[in-house]
């Protein structure tokens, strides 16, 4: 059973039998609303681009996005990028696949990132969400959805991170500007 979240609500990531997930993806799905034209109703392609930036100690050590789709560890991939969105509500565009027992001990968070590497606003997206799913079962375990309609370019989506023994998933839901993940680094500090 899936749970939605709502910005700053955490949940634990331990399966329902009491053991600890081992391997969780990020998905991110969206579209492109219509917009109005001469034409008629139409979309325009929008490429939005998910990221995950690794951190120690509130220091970025490694980061995963279309340009560099593995870790240097090999505990976090990105499954690649798609420049025109579609899925919606449905399927993941782009997704993030995390093998948590792989994660280096001295690793204790893990941030998502979306931004609008062509520069559209979120207000030409809809549908746009994140997901965490149990990659070994494929269920989902929680959905965000991320709001539209601003004029921001970028969003800080959530985050895994160390929880005692285990790992916990805190949805951030940010919006922020910057067309890449290096333009969001400085809006990431505060959730760190």
């Amino acid at each position: 059973m899936s749970l939605n979240l709502s910005k700053g609500q955490a949940i634990n990531l331990q399966k329902s039998d009491g053991g600890t997930l081992t391997a969780v993806r990020m998905g991110l799905g969206w579209q492109a609303a219509p917009r109005r034209g001469l034409l008629g109703r139409r979309s325009r392609e929008i490429d939005l681009d998910a990221s995950a930036v690794v951190f120690a100690d509130k220091q970025p050590v490694d980061v995963v996005f279309f340009q560099h789709l593995v870790s240097d560890d090999g505990s976090v991939r990105h499954t690649g990028d798609n420049l025109v969105g579609g899925a919606g509500q449905g399927g993941d565009d782009e997704a993030i696949l995390v093998d948590l027992q792989r994660v280096p001990v001295h690793v204790d968070q893990i941030v998502f990132t979306v931004n609008s590497f062509t520069g559209q606003s979120f207000a030409e997206v809809q549908n746009a969400f994140c997901r965490l799913v149990d990659e070994t079962n494929g269920q989902e375990l929680a959905r965000y959805t991320l709001t539209g309609g601003g004029q921001y370019t970028a969003q800080v989506m959530a985050k895994v991170h160390r929880q005692g023994s285990g790992w916990q998933m805190t949805a951030i839901g940010e919006p922020a500007n910057g067309r890449t993940f290096q333009d969001l680094l400085p809006a990431l500090i505060p959730y760190l």
